[in-house]
C-alpha cells in the first residue's frame, strides 16, 4: 500500500505535491498529506507517478517531517547575540527590531566602505530557483555586494566536461537500463544517487555488468559485480591507459571518430607512451587489469559511464573528467540507446531564462569583486593580501589581483543556505574571520549551526514544506514544482521574504521586491521562450507538479554529433582550452598528495572525505536519528597502515598536518586501497567529540580548472592517541 493511500480520498486531508530541495541529483518529486483541522502536516511520501521517484524516497528525507520541518532544533524567532561570537548565546527579538537593526548596520557598512564591503555566502541548502539565489540576488544586485564564486563542489569537473562534451548533457538515468557494461567510476551512487539504482539494476537483469571504479569499497562497489580500486586523483591516468589499448589494438570507432570528433591525429601521439604499465605504477591497478577494462569496455556495447563530483575534488580533477568524458566518442558507445556517459544533466536546463528572477539589470553597470567560495577565510582576513589571494580566477589565463586591488574588508556578511563554519575548507581561517569583532554576520537559517553560532542575529527560515519554489534536476530531465502545504512553523518566514523585508528597511522601492513568491514564479514559467520548454506552462505544472524538457525519449544526444562544442564534435583537441592556459590534449594532472616527493620515516596517507551516507554535505548531521545511525566521527584506514603505526579498532587518533588537526575513532578496514584514508563527512563541529571536522586538515587550495575545492587531496600524517583531545 502506499504510504499517502489512506489520505488520498479521506476529506479531512489534503494532499500538496511538492519536491525535495536538497543537493542531490535525484531532486525527487513528493507528496505531504496536510490534516485540515490542525493545518500539521501528517505524512510525506515520494510521488508515485513521477517517472524518477517511483514513490521512494532516501532514507534521510523519508522522515523529513521529524528531521527538517518540526524538528525539536528548529529555530522559530529571530535571534539576537548576547554573548561571545561563538558561544551560541542569544536571545529572541521581533522581526521589526532585527530588520531595523540589520538594515542600520548594512547602511552603516555601505556609508563607511562601500557596497562591496558587504559579502552574501551561500550554497545549496536548497536548490531552488527562488528560495535559492532568486530575491536574493535582486537584493545583493541592488545592494552592489560583492558577489560570490560558487565552486566548492562541482566546479572543476563542469570545466573540464565542457571543454570535450560542450554542455552538461549526456546519458539520462532511464537509458542505463539499456546498457551491458556500467562503469561507475567516481561515484557512491547507493549513497548520492539512489534513484539511478532501479535503472542499473534493471541493466544487470538483462545480463550487463556493473564495474565500481573508486579508491573505496563503498556501499556501490559492494553491491558491484566488481571493485576496481585506484589510488584517489589517478582517474586521468587510467583513461589516458585505456586510450592507449583502444588505440593500439584497433578497437576505435573510426566511423563516428571521423565523423563527429577533432584531434583524433592528436590524441594517438598522446597516448603513445601511456601504457597500461606506466598506469599501473600510479594508479595501484595491475597492467593486465587495465588491458581488460579496456578491451571490455569497446566491445560491450553500449557501455555507459557514471561518473559523479567525488572523482574531480582533486588538484586535477578538471583534467581527470575532461580525459574520461573522451571515452564514449572512441568507441562510438553515443550511437546506441545506453551508451554514453553523465556527469550531470544540468546542461538540459542550460536555456532556462532567468534574468527576470535575478535581475542583473539592478547592478546598473556595477562590476563588483568575486570572491571565491573556497577562500572564505582569506576574504574574511583584514590582510589585503590575503583577501586579494581570494578573488576568483579560474583559469591559468586570470591574473592574480594585485594587493591594491584587493578592494575593502567585509564588514558584513550575510549566510543562507549554507554552514560556512563546518563545509568550507582551511576551518581555521573561516573561524578566526568569524571572530572578528568588527565582522557584522546574519545567518539565515532552519537550525543554530555552527555558523550561526557566530552570527549578530539569526533570523529563522521556513523549510520546503513552507514556501513556493521551482526546482530542476542535475540527475534527469523534470523540472518540478513546490507547493507551501502548511503555513510557517513560529515566526520563520521563506528566504524571499526575509530578503523582500530587508529591501523594504534598506528603503529599495523598486517594484520587483513588492511581487509574491507565485507572482514571481508564474512570471518565470511565463519568460522560458526556448524550444525544450515549449509545452511549459503553469496551467499544466500545478496539475501535475513537475514538467519533463522537450527532447526526445529515448534520448541520444550525440548519436549524429551535434555537440555543444565551438567545432560542434567531441573535441580531443579544444582550441579553447589552449587559449585559457591549458594543455590542449587530454593528460595526466597529478594530484598534490602524488607530487609530495619527500621521503620521511613517517610518510603522509592521502585522505578522502566523501559523505557519510546518513548525511547530506552538513545536512542532516544534527538529526538524532541518523546521528545514532553514524555513531561517531571515525577514519578509515587499511590494516596494512594501521599496523605500521600501532592503531587498533576502536582507537582514537590523531589527523593532522600544517593546517590542522582533528581527532577521529580508527576503523580498521579493508574497503579502501592502502595508502589513503577516508573521514565520512560531514560532522558538525560542535557535534563532534573535540569540537572540530575534517575541514581542520582541509587547505584552501584550488583544482586546476575552475578553482574548486580540493577535499580528496589531503596529505595527512595519523597518530594513535592514548585518549581523545579536547576541543580547540
Amino acid at each position: 500500500m502506499a504510504k499517502l493511500e489512506l489520505y488520498y480520498d479521506n476529506p479531512a486531508f489534503t494532499v500538496v505535491t511538492g519536491v525535495c530541495p536538497h543537493d542531490c541529483p535525484d531532486t525527487c518529486s513528493w507528496q505531504v498529506a496536510v490534516e485540515k483541522a490542525s493545518g500539521q502536516a501528517v505524512a510525506l511520501a515520494g510521488h508515485p507517478l513521477h517517472p524518477i521517484t517511483r514513490g521512494s524516497l532516501c532514507g534521510k528525507v523519508d522522515r523529513y517531517l521529524e528531521g527538517r520541518t518540526y524538528h525539536a532544533g528548529r529555530l522559530l524567532t529571530p535571534l539576537r547575540r548576547c554573548g561571545p561570537k561563538g558561544s551560541g548565546r542569544f536571545e529572541p527579538v521581533s522581526w521589526s527590531s532585527a530588520l531595523a537593526t540589520i538594515a542600520r548596520r548594512l547602511q552603516e557598512t555601505i556609508d563607511g566602505d562601500g557596497p562591496e564591503a558587504v559579502l552574501p555566502f551561500s550554497y545549496s541548502g536548497t536548490l531552488g530557483f527562488l528560495q535559492g539565489e532568486g530575491m536574493a540576488s535582486r537584493f545583493f544586485h541592488r545592494l552592489g555586494a560583492s558577489q560570490l564564486a560558487r565552486t566548492i563542489c562541482s566546479e572543476a569537473g563542469f570545466e573540464g566536461y565542457l571543454y570535450t562534451i560542450g554542455a552538461a548533457e549526456g546519458m539520462l538515468p532511464e537509458e542505463f537500463a539499456h546498457a551491458r557494461l556500467i562503469l561507475i567510476w567516481g561515484s557512491n551512487t547507493l549513497t548520492s544517487n539512489l534513484h539511478l539504482w532501479p535503472f542499473v539494476q534493471q541493466a544487470r537483469r538483462q545480463g550487463a555488468r556493473l564495474l565500481t571504479i573508486d579508491p573505496a569499497n563503498t556501499r556501490t562497489a559492494q553491491a558491484s559485480d566488481e571493485w576496481i580500486a585506484l589510488h584517489p586523483g589517478t582517474d586521468g591516468a587510467l583513461a589516458l591507459a585505456m586510450m592507449h589499448v583502444l588505440v593500439d589494438e584497433n578497437r576505435c570507432d573510426a566511423d563516428y571518430i571521423a565523423r563527429y570528433t577533432l584531434g583524433f591525429d592528436r590524441l594517438v601521439e598522446r597516448v603513445r607512451d601511456w601504457t597500461p604499465e606506466r598506469a599501473a605504477s600510479i594508479t595501484g591497478i595491475p597492467a593486465q587489469r587495465i588491458v581488460d577494462l579496456a578491451r571490455d569496455y569497446a566491445l560491450a556495447q553500449p557501455a555507459a559511464i557514471r561518473i559523479n563530483y567525488g572523482l574531480q575534488r582533486h588538484y586535477g580533477g578538471g583534467m581527470a573528467v575532461r580525459t574520461i568524458a573522451c571515452l564514449p566518442a572512441l568507441v562510438g558507445a553515443w550511437r546506441q540507446r545506453g551508451g554514453g556517459i553523465q556527469l550531470s544533466s544540468s546542461g538540459l536546463f542550460r536555456h532556462l531564462d532567468h534574468r527576470g528572477l535575478h535581475r542583473p539589470d539592478l547592478l546598473s553597470g556595477r562590476t563588483p569583486r568575486t570572491f571565491n567560495m573556497n577562500r572564505l577565510g582569506d576574504a574574511l582576513s583584514l590582510d589585503p593580501a590575503q583577501r586579494a589571494r581570494a578573488r576568483y580566477r579560474p583559469r591559468p589565463v586570470d591574473p592574480l589581483p594585485a594587493v591594491e586591488q584587493a578592494g575593502p574588508p567585509v564588514k558584513a556578511l550575510i549566510v543562507y543556505n549554507c554552514n560556512p563554519a563546518a563545509v568550507v575548507p582551511d576551518q581555521n581561517a573561516v573561524l578566526a574571520g568569524l571572530r572578528r569583532p568588527d565582522l557584522f554576520t546574519v545567518v539565515l537559517e532552519q537550525f543554530q549551526t555552527d555558523t550561526a553560532d557566530y552570527a549578530d542575529f539569526v533570523l529563522p527560515a521556513t523549510t520546503q514544506l513552507e514556501h513556493w519554489d521551482i526546482h530542476r534536476s542535475y540527475g534527469h530531465g523534470y523540472l518540478a514544482l513546490n507547493r507551501p502545504a502548511i503555513a510557517p512553523v513560529g515566526a520563520a518566514l521563506p528566504n524571499s521574504e526575509i530578503f523582500r523585508r530587508l529591501a523594504a528597511a534598506l528603503h529599495y522601492t523598486d517594484p520587483c521586491f513588492t511581487e509574491t513568491d507565485e507572482e514571481i514564479l508564474r512570471a518565470w514559467v511565463a519568460a522560458q521562450q526556448h524550444p525544450r520548454f515549449a509545452n511549459l506552462g503553469w496551467e499544466q505544472l500545478s496539475a501535475t507538479g513537475f514538467y519533463r524538457v522537450e527532447v526526445p525519449s529515448p534520448y541520444l544526444p550525440f548519436a549524429e554529433g551535434n555537440f555543444p562544442t565551438p567545432s560542434g564534435k567531441c573535441e580531443f583537441f579544444s582550441a579553447r582550452m589552449a587559449d585559457d592556459g591549458y594543455d590542449p590534449l587530454p593528460a595526466y594532472t597529478p594530484p598534490r598528495w602524488q607530487q609530495n616527493t619527500v621521503q620521511t620515516d613517517n610518510p603522509p596517507l592521502v585522505c578522502i572525505s566523501p559523505p557519510a551516507h546518513s548525511f547530506l554535505n552538513s545536512s542532516f548531521a544534527n538529526v538524532p536519528r541518523l546521528l545514532r545511525r553514524e555513531k561517531q566521527p571515525t577514519l578509515q584506514i587499511h590494516p596494512d597502515d594501521a599496523a605500521q603505526r600501532g592503531i587498533g579498532d576502536g582507537d582514537p587518533v590523531l589527523v593532522s598536518n600544517p593546517q590542522g588537526r582533528v581527532c577521529l575513532i580508527a576503523e580498521v578496514t579493508e574497503r579502501l586501497i592502502a595508502g589513503t584514508v577516508l573521514a565520512p563527512g560531514l560532522w558538525w563541529p560542535k557535534l563532534s567529540p573535540d569540537q572540530r571536522n575534517i575541514n581542520q586538515v582541509t587547505p584552501a587550495d584550488e583544482t586546476d580548472m575552475g578553482a574548486g575545492a580540493c577535499f580528496y587531496d589531503l596529505s595527512v600524517w595519523v597518530t594513535r592517541l592514548e585518549e581523545p583531545e579536547g576541543g580547540a
